[in-house]
Parts: C-alpha cells; structure tokens; sequence
C-alpha cells in the first residue's frame, strides 16, 4: 500500500479514482470526459452540480458568486487587486512564502500596506491581527500556510472586505464564507485534480473594470467564459460528492482533527523528530517536521519511501520533512507513517540509507 503525502498536487479519495478510471472512456454521450464540449448539456449539468455541491458544503450565500477559473492561487495574486481596487491601497498579512508572493504582485496594481508579518521569525508563527484596518481596498490573509505548517483559527471583525488564500484548508475546515469578500483556492489539494481555481465573492464586490476579459470577475459571473480545465471539474464534482458522501465538511474536520492530533503527539514524543510548529497556530492539513539534521531527514525520507510513505520531504524552499493530510489521506496513512517513524528511531537510521 502507498500513501502519497503530497503537498499538492494531493492524495484524492480512491473511489473517486475508481470513478473516474470506469467512466473516463465513455461519459454518458458516449465519449471520454476529455473530448466533451464544455458547452454540451451534459457538461452542463457537471458544473451545476459542482456549484450546487459547493454551496451545500460550505453554506455558500445567493449573493455571492461562484467562479470556476485557471491559473491557479497564483493568478489571484494579480485577479484579486486588478479587480478590488478602489483606493488603490491594499492590506496584507504576511505569514508565509505564499503571502509574500500575494504582496509582490498586488505592489503592480497599487500601495501595498503589511499590517502583520511574521519574516522575523522565519515563518515559524502567523502574525497578530490588526486592531485597526481603514482607508484600504481589502485585507488579504492567507488562512493556512501549505509550506510553514501554520494557521488562522481566529478571525476578528474588520471594517473593510477580508480576501483570503484557503488553497490548503477548503472543505478541510468550517469556514463561515459570510465573514469574507472574498475567497480563492487552487484545486489540487482537497478538491482535484490541478487546473481549478474556485473563486468565491460576494456580487457587491464585482465591478465591471476595464480589464482583459479573462482578468474581470466580471465576465466569468454565471457562465464559462472560456474553455475551462474540463477534466478537473469533472473530478471535483466527483470529489465533492464524495465529501458529501461522507458527512460534508463537518465530518472532514473531525478527522483532520483527529489524523493531526495523533501525527502532532507522536512527533512530541518522539525523541527523534519535532514539529516545526507549536501551539494552536498548527495547521490540520500541512505538518512540517525535522530531525534537526538535513542528512537524517533524507535518510528517513528514503527510509519511508520504501516502506511505501512518499512525498514527505519539505517544501523546496525550507526544506526538513512534511505530511500533507488532506481530506483523501485515510487515517491508517497517518497510523503507518507513526509506526514507520518508531522504526526508524529503533533501527533506521542505518549508514546505508545515509548514504544512498
């Protein structure tokens, strides 16, 4: 058996898998899902149903909208302050690698103010929430951060739209879409396959700018703009049928809930390895740990591959040893990584996996 604790591309559920293998050569009219036209009536119906599925799961609200684009998170980065601004000064907290991204591209279309930020510590912590915020477009946070291991679990009211980042945490978590203008999240990580970005916004907020059509909120409302990533929101329906399936998001953070607490006690009471975080900032979805030494965290990584973990190493960028544990990753994944941990405090850390 292989776990795959990808930090996205993500696990998906096997009997979505199973699906989607059955139905791919032939899907209903009698042609794989990838030849359909993304204006046929049964194509239609997909993307009815995947909006119908979203606003079940999350309580989505008729006066937001809900749009199925590309480009992932990162084309938000600039859709977001194109299609936002006003005044033309934007709010940011900086918690991660992926805000700091957010806040370098959002300086292209306007005064980016950072209200918080947390660089001083490496990331190791989010940053304290503003007590004032006005005179700006937006407050941008991003709510979990995929490569730190962090997270918000608090959110105090604020004066101006809040715009968050929950590419990691969607359908992972509760999140009361009433409190945000607006939300965006690449798929690939509790939705699907990638390709998807779902973006979330309330309709007072969408103005109809001078933009590139593909670029305007504008013009993706209540239709297809443009050849969408077909393939993918054929799967994510699928997905979220599953979730449904499996009692809704409430059920999701319960195991999330549960699958964390035992990866977070064991790495406190191993004495070999350690979380990277402390205290209640720890994400449900993405946990970053270490031996202490970057030879040894290889090692356990190759120890742990062929003992069929994959995926565990960390992001590029900080490196050390991550487990993602989306919606998809079942808890006997997170019960065999603990044992294959245990192994090798006992017996692993052998010169030949040093070495390879």
């Amino acid at each position: 058996m292989v776990y795959n604790f990808s930090a996205g591309p993500g696990v998906l559920p096997e009997p979505v898998l199973r699906e989607v293998q059955a139905e791919f050569h032939s899907y209903k009219q009698g042609v794989s899902i990838v030849e359909m036209s993304h204006r046929s009536e049964t194509f239609a119906t997909i993307v009815e149903q995947l909006e119908m599925r979203l606003r079940r799961l999350m309580h989505i609200p008729d006066d937001y909208a809900v749009l199925f684009l590309q480009g992932g998170a990162t084309l938000q980065f600039s859709m977001v302050p194109m299609n936002l601004r006003a005044t033309g000064r934007f709010a940011y907290l900086d918690s991660g690698i992926w805000s700091k991204k957010a806040i370098a591209d959002a300086k292209h279309f306007g005064n980016v103010i950072v209200v918080g930020s947390s660089a001083s510590s490496n990331y190791g912590t989010i940053p304290e929430w503003p007590e004032h915020i006005q005179d700006v477009d937006y407050l941008h946070v991003t709510l979990n951060n995929t490569i730190e291991g962090t997270r918000y679990t608090k959110l105090p009211d604020t004066g101006v739209p809040l715009v968050a980042d929950v590419s990691s945490n969607i359908l992972a978590e509760a999140i009361d879409v009433k409190r945000y203008g607006l939300l965006y999240a690449g798929a690939q990580k509790n939705i699907g396959p990638a390709g998807l970005t779902l973006v979330i916004i309330r309709r007072d907020l969408i103005v109809d700018r001078d933009l590139p059509s593909y670029l305007a909120y504008s013009k993706h409302v209540d239709t297809l703009l443009n050849t969408p990533s077909t393939f993918s929101l054929y799967v994510a329906e699928r997905v979220l049928a599953w979730v449904e399936g499996e009692g809704g998001v409430e059920a999701m953070e319960r195991r999330n809930v549960e699958k964390s607490g035992l990866l977070y006690d064991a790495l406190d009471a191993s004495p070999l390895f350690h979380a990277v975080v402390s205290g209640k900032q720890r994400s449900l979805t993405n946990i970053p740990f270490t031996t202490g030494d970057a030879e040894t965290d290889r090692a356990f990584q190759r120890f742990a591959e062929a003992r069929g973990l994959i995926e565990l190493g960390g992001h590029r960028s900080v490196g050390g040893l991550r487990a993602s544990l989306y919606n998809a990753m079942p808890l006997e994944g997170v019960t065999r990584l603990i044992d294959v941990m245990h192994e090798f405090e006992q017996e692993g850390q052998d010169v030949s996996y040093k070495n390879v």
